[in-house]
């Protein structure tokens, strides 16, 4: 969508998510944000105010889907939303030798539910003006599983197929749909990662790319290309040839109980 001016982002009191919502500052912008970090929220907001945004933001866990539901409701008395981040997402992996229950559990609610939790509020609002963007944030991992990180590869292929889903689905009704897949960007959640991580990308870089791909209603935004490409490439390969090499891949840290 060219030139949204109002705008709900997911997350956005940390990495990408953070970066995201200063891209898109400016005057006349409404951004409505939000995440767990209130001290976060208070300094993006302070960035995007200085930039002329008008900004709010809430303070909730995105896996509540009463709240989310509550808090869309809440801003479309006044707003109609133009554009839709569902950012918010973590990442864990087998450091510890394999995943916990606990830990698939709370992957998969944050990086699946709490997508749908923020969409389809919102959907169901653009469904009646016929008229909107939402952009899911995968990533690409979700184009193969990962030994490494097993529900983290296995939540964002979910969260890939269904914005690919959902665009052809919602096109008839004015609603545009992105499936954003990106590779490692330098933010809090790839900090803690103790192996070297390939086409590293600066987080401003990532959100004026993703700015501009929302701008074209891209439907796949997978970046950067040379590591897209290898990721695609083993998706099509025989797992005879891919199982051996991905088994090699270094382990992501496991969630902190």
């Amino acid at each position: 969508m060219q030139n949204p001016k109002n705008i709900l982002i997911s997350g956005a009191s940390s990495g990408l998510g953070f970066e995201l919502a200063i891209a898109y500052a400016a005057a006349d912008i409404n951004l409505f944000l939000c995440g767990r970090n209130k001290e976060k929220l208070d300094e993006v907001k302070i960035i995007c105010e200085r930039l002329k945004a008008n900004v709010s933001y809430k303070v909730f866990d995105i896996k509540n889907s009463t709240e989310a539901k509550n808090w869309i409701e809440e801003i479309e008395e006044k707003y109609a939303l133009d554009l839709v981040i569902a950012n918010a997402g973590i990442s864990a992996g087998t450091a510890e030798g394999s995943e916990s229950f606990a830990q698939v559990k709370e992957i998969f609610s944050t990086n699946l539910d709490g997508v749908l939790n923020i969409i389809h509020p919102a959907i169901e609002k653009m469904l009646k003006r016929k008229k909107g963007q939402i952009a899911l944030m995968s990533s690409l991992a979700g184009f193969r599983g990962l030994p490494s990180s097993p529900a983290y590869s296995a939540s964002k292929a979910a969260v890939r197929v269904y914005a690919e889903s959902l665009r052809g689905n919602l096109e008839k009704f004015g609603i545009e749909v992105n499936a954003i897949c990106p590779g490692y960007i330098k933010t809090p959640m790839t900090d803690v990662n103790d192996f070297p991580m390939p086409f590293l990308m600066p987080v401003k870089k990532a959100a004026q790319i993703i700015k501009l791909g929302l701008a074209k209603n891209k439907s796949r935004l997978a970046f950067p290309f040379p590591l897209y490409f290898v990721v695609w490439l083993a998706a099509l390969l025989s797992t005879k040839i891919t199982d051996p090499i991905f088994a090699k891949l270094p382990n992501k840290k496991a969630l902190k109980n």
